[in-house]
């Protein structure tokens, strides 16, 4: 990769600023899921095993640029204290004179963690002088916090600029994986999309059309879709104002030859609740008074035959309502076989990932993204900020 990485750099003796992704959620003041947290440990590690010293800064939650007693980071410092075995300090704020002389009298081996960062909201403006003061605590910066890297915040793009900065190891086995998957993939390339709407998916869908060989399409998106093709879809979820880009996405996958797969039978209820009156229906049209909320027993076994030689595979979305038990059998299926074949399968984040992760299909899975908006964009084709502001390799001495 063009940028620099946390391997090119000699850290001994140095202070390493680390923007990570501690975003994660609390119960009773104590962290509920540590999988972020331990997602960032080998960069973390590595910084103190090569003579440097660590100071972490995330944003937790959406505080709005005010201080919230409920989403400071000290259950965030007590577990890490305890995956790391050594003390992390958590600071009551993120910059001031306070916060510079803490970070200024630290030693080699020693962590502290600032406050939230998005308890001011200079973060998210991306202001020049909040980002100058973070980049003042430290010699080097390094990201790896993937799931932010779409934002032009100003931890991710503001510091960079006072400070040589690199990947840590999560941000840059993201790019790699990416990278792979966007400039070399070997086909047969099979992409997998879910999620409720076609308007989130547009960009991808148009970008993904010279690369991939087939498209399946599940999850609520599948609707407009199939009301495009002048099927029934009862009250199954609809964006009736994209019904035409539906079919010119339709059109322009037989010009591009690639083939797009929409579910023939589906799991229907008739409202949208674990509670709800389930049943499956072998007809692709639905009745009146039912929604579409899983696909059906024929759209998997349809499913499974187009991802059978794939050998690359990227899936974006869940194909049913994972979350409740009724609506989890589509996305359960497709996951397990995935993880079955001799390809590389590339996970976007978010729901897609967390129901790999549920699944406990994690490490049979190339690589599944810790960021939803970031694989997303990736996907698409841009560039992503935090990644762009990174040094260039050739830049370094």
């Amino acid at each position: 990769m063009a940028k620099l990485t946390i391997k090119d750099l000699d850290l001994n003796g140095k202070k390493v600023l680390i923007r990570v992704d501690f975003n994660v959620p609390l119960k009773d003041k104590t962290v509920a899921d540590d999988m972020r947290i331990k997602a960032a440990l080998p960069t973390i590690k590595y910084v103190l095993d090569n003579g440097g010293s660590v100071i972490l800064m995330s944003h937790l939650g959406r505080p709005k640029g005010e201080v919230l007693e409920e989403l400071r980071m000290n259950p965030v410092a007590k577990r890490l204290s305890g995956l790391l075995g050594i003390k992390v300090r958590k600071l009551d704020n993120c910059i001031g004179d306070d916060v510079k002389s803490r970070t200024g009298s630290m030693s080699p081996g020693e962590v502290v963690l600032l406050e939230n960062l998005r308890f001011h909201s200079e973060e998210k403006s991306n202001d020049e002088q909040f980002a100058k003061q973070l980049a003042e605590l430290a010699d080097i910066y390094i990201n790896d916090a993937f799931g932010t890297c779409h934002r032009e915040h100003a931890s991710m793009v503001g510091v960079p600029k006072y400070l040589k900065a690199a990947a840590g190891f999560l941000v840059q086995k993201e790019i790699e994986s990416f990278q792979k998957i966007i400039t070399d993939p070997e086909k047969p390339y099979v992409a997998i999309l879910g999620g409720a709407k076609v308007s989130d998916k547009i960009e991808l869908i148009e970008n993904l059309f010279d690369k991939v060989n087939k498209i399946l399409i599940g999850g609520g998106m599948a609707y407009t879709f199939l009301k495009a093709k002048g099927y029934d879809i009862g009250n199954s979820i609809l964006e009736e104002d994209k019904i035409d880009l539906a079919l010119s996405l339709l059109e322009k996958s037989k010009e591009k030859n690639v083939e797009i797969l929409l579910p023939v039978d589906h799991i229907i209820a008739d409202e949208f609740s674990e509670s709800a009156n389930v049943k499956q229906i072998d007809d692709i049209s639905i009745p009146e008074g039912w929604a579409g909320l899983d696909i059906g027993a024929k759209t998997i076994d349809n499913f499974k035959e187009a991802l059978a030689d794939a050998k690359t595979i990227v899936w974006n979305g869940p194909v049913g309502i994972f979350e409740m038990k009724p609506f989890k059998k589509g996305t359960t299926e497709i996951a397990n076989y995935i993880a079955g074949l001799d390809a590389m399968t590339v996970i976007g984040g978010g729901d897609t990932a967390a129901a790999v992760i549920a699944l406990g299909l994690k490490e049979k899975m190339s690589h599944v993204s810790t960021g939803g908006g970031a694989s997303l964009m990736f996907l698409e084709g841009k560039s992503l900020p935090g990644i762009e502001a990174l040094t260039e390799k050739q830049s370094t001495d």
